[in-house]
């Protein structure tokens, strides 16, 4: 189980789209899972190829000063994280080709036989009161609130215009809630801010990519907390 190489493509690819869905190697804080998965790296991988992955690494990177801080067993290796051999595929080509559906997967009979025409028209009525009761419900979408640390470079940041940076953003489904200033040490303030999210519509990691493209004032962002509603 776990990540392979992290020096190859195939590596950076499965390690990429572990970073698809996630801020951390584990959990929602930085933590020895990342310092190990870090330190695997040789250099920052491609944004173009790998954008997850380097958004994750710029992201860890500024936490170098705290590595031996962070919580987790140090001594585990890299290749102990990461998803399952099962849910892993390294080269397409070697994985087996799906069979053919067979007839016997057709829950509403099959049309190899010759059937009775009473029979046929009873399973189709049925069929389409089926869909018809099943287009009928539609489901609420899926919700999350979500705290965000949106981090500055140092004391001397404008936070005003970072904070109306983060604001500008809009994507469909994204809600901003309530924000303001949080004291962090040595002058340095940090903006926190509560948002709603659509789950189908909105990617955190996504949305944390967009505010760090303030590079003139975004060091970083976290998730302090998250909540399905």
């Amino acid at each position: 189980m776990g990540f392979t190489d992290l020096v190859n493509d195939a590596g950076l690819t499965v390690l990429n789209s572990w970073l698809s869905t996630r801020s951390y190697i584990t959990g929602h804080q930085p933590s020895q899972a990342d310092v190990t998965t870090f330190k695997a790296l040789k250099e920052s991988p491609q944004v173009a190829k790998y954008p997850h992955a380097f958004r994750w690494y710029k992201h860890v990177s500024s936490y170098q000063s705290e590595f031996s801080s962070l919580p987790g067993d140090p001594s585990k290796a890299y290749t102990t994280y990461g998803p399952e051999v099962s849910q892993v595929t390294i080269n397409p080509k070697d994985a087996p080709e799906k069979e053919a559906e067979d007839d016997d997967d057709d829950l509403f009979g099959s049309d190899d036989e010759e059937e009775d025409p009473e029979v046929v028209r009873k399973r189709e009525e049925n069929l389409a009161a089926y869909k018809k009761k099943k287009e009928g419900k539609t489901k609420p979408a899926a919700k999350s609130i979500v705290t965000l640390d949106v981090k500055p470079w140092d004391d001397e940041t404008d936070m005003k215009e970072l904070e109306a940076n983060v604001l500008k953003i809009e994507m469909d489904g994204l809600v901003w809630g309530k924000g303001g200033l949080i004291p962090v040490g040595f002058g340095i303030k940090k903006f926190q801010i509560n948002v709603v999210v659509e789950d189908e519509k909105v990617s955190i990691d996504d949305l944390q990519a967009k505010i760090e493209e303030d590079e003139d004032h975004v060091q970083s962002t976290d998730v302090a907390a998250m909540q399905k509603l």
